[in-house]
């Protein structure tokens, strides 16, 4: 053997290695869940159709999905502390691929609810466990580049969910309908799992948090209180047990505050850290997460339904007409990172929100012109105009609200942002009941659903426009600045201050 090849195959060369095929798995993984998000999304009204879903059962297809992942996603990550990320993120894909063939092979709308919320908690065991594994393999002189590559994963998931959905649907492959959507996770999961047991290292947190069962229980129980009501009190004419049990939320809330104080007293492990929200940035930022959850939850199902049922459209023409704000989205978040905030600071991210909020105004009046005849190349402006209010807040905002976080909080910090947008993103889906099928009818006639379909997505833009003048405001209580410091804070997992290797 040459000098060359010894040096060519020295263990540094091949550890090397190593984590790079790690990361390609982890990331490959993440954007698993971020196309799941969309691809379902683009195909509601063909499940709704082929499934014989009723309104109320398309909307817990999707915010099923998300309560499970949102309660799941803080105890998925401390699991992984404490049993080894390697160890979770294998179960937790392994758990999503099983999951998503439960999915694909549903034999009616009860179990595709049943497998999306299993596909959510999969998530929330799967998800947590990327950026833990990057911080653990990665050197901090490398995270920059790695989180690039992150960012660019995202983008390449918001543009090709909705058009891989739309033509896996359209295809219509073997006569499965909408089916393939789901299945495609299966090849994609199994070599996930095989490559993962085999590249990826195993790591624990040196003092990992403790598990707060009763406080993940408390926080599904006050959200299905709450959400429950709203999906389907239209469909049962608004009994007096939704309202009872909307309110019993709030008490089960209530009841969750009081359980994190005294669990913080006990041993130092609640699942809310509710020190954070003496730092007023923290709070109103976590205001600002949830209600643009809320917004984007909406947003995205009643624009699905008006251009698919109301509009008439094909799966594939109502995939490409959301390119180009997928396309601005992508690309105002990378400019607003590099360019706009370390110059302008909170200024960008308000101006995103009245960005968003003009293109909102700018779609419904289109909507409203144009009527039943509008195309998609009219739509493309106002989805421009959207994509790059989007795109100014969601790349910065994690960074602002954990600007001035102490460090030692900075892993629970994060960790309870991702939390609130995904529990604020369930509600928004749960809020269409009321903002959107609210305004339909009971009994349209064929010529009536088209008419009403557009009225009921003016009317439920017209909220969304008011969420975010909302966001606006709530951001005055941001930081002007972002410290340098947060951004390393935001990818330091919750329980962890160095990673621990285990062979």
């Amino acid at each position: 053997m040459t000098s060359t090849e010894t040096t060519l195959n020295s263990p540094a060369d091949v550890a090397d290695r190593r984590r790079w095929f790690a990361l390609a798995i982890v990331m490959t993984a993440a954007f698993m869940d971020l196309v799941d998000v969309t691809i379902v999304n683009i195909a509601i009204p063909s499940i709704q159709k082929d499934a014989g879903a009723s309104f109320s059962q398309i909307q817990w297809i999707t915010a099923g999905y998300a309560l499970a992942f949102a309660a799941g996603l803080i105890t998925g990550g401390r699991l992984g502390d404490i049993h080894g990320r390697k160890r979770l993120f294998l179960l937790g894909i392994g758990g999503f691929t099983i999951a998503s063939a439960l999915c694909g092979f549903a034999a009616n709308p009860e179990m595709l609810v049943a497998s999306r919320i299993l596909q959510g908690g999969m998530a929330a065991m799967m998800v947590p466990q990327v950026l833990s594994i990057v911080h653990a393999t990665f050197p901090a002189h490398e995270r920059g580049k790695v989180f690039g590559l992150f960012g660019a994963i995202v983008g390449l998931g918001a543009v090709s969910g909705p058009l891989l959905g739309a033509l896996l649907t359209e295809w219509n492959l073997f006569g499965l309908e909408w089916r393939p959507i789901f299945l495609i996770n299966l090849p994609v999961g199994v070599a996930a799992l095989i490559l993962g047991s085999r590249f990826i290292s195993e790591s624990k947190a040196p003092k990992a948090l403790k598990l707060d069962l009763v406080g993940v229980a408390l926080v599904t129980l006050g959200l299905l209180m709450l959400l429950y009501p709203l999906t389907r009190g239209r469909e049962l004419g608004w009994p007096l047990w939704g309202y009872v049990s909307m309110v019993g939320a709030l008490v089960v809330f209530a009841a969750l505050v009081a359980y994190e104080k005294r669990k913080t007293r006990i041993d130092g492990s609640p699942l809310v850290e509710l020190s954070l929200f003496k730092v007023k940035s923290f709070a109103a930022g976590i205001a600002v997460q949830t209600v643009f959850g809320v917004a984007l939850g909406i947003f995205f199902l009643v624009w699905t339904l008006y251009l698919q049922i109301g509009l008439g459209w094909s799966l594939l023409r109502a995939g490409l007409t959301g390119v180009p704000f997928s396309i601005a989205v992508s690309a105002a978040a990378g400019m607003s990172v590099q360019l706009l905030v370390p110059r302008f600071g909170r200024k960008v991210l308000q101006a995103g929100a009245l960005i968003m909020a003009l293109g909102v105004l700018l779609y419904i009046w289109e909507s409203d012109r144009y009527g039943m005849s509008i195309a998609s190349w009219q739509m493309a402006l106002p989805l421009v105009v959207m994509g790059t209010g989007m795109g100014f807040i969601v790349a910065p905002l994690t960074d602002a609200v954990l600007s001035e976080v102490p460090r030692e909080h900075s892993g629970s910090a994060s960790g309870l942002i991702n939390t609130v947008q995904q529990m604020g993103n369930a509600l928004g889906l749960g809020l269409v009941s009321v903002l959107f099928f609210g305004e339909i009818g009971d009994r349209l006639t064929p010529a009536q659903v088209g008419p009403a379909f557009v009225h009921a997505f003016q009317y439920a833009l017209g909220w969304v426009a008011v969420v975010m003048a909302v966001i606006f405001l709530l951001m005055f209580a941001l930081p002007r600045r972002s410290s340098a410091e947060s951004v390393e804070a935001v990818d330091v997992p919750e329980g962890e201050k160095e990673p621990m290797l285990v062979s």
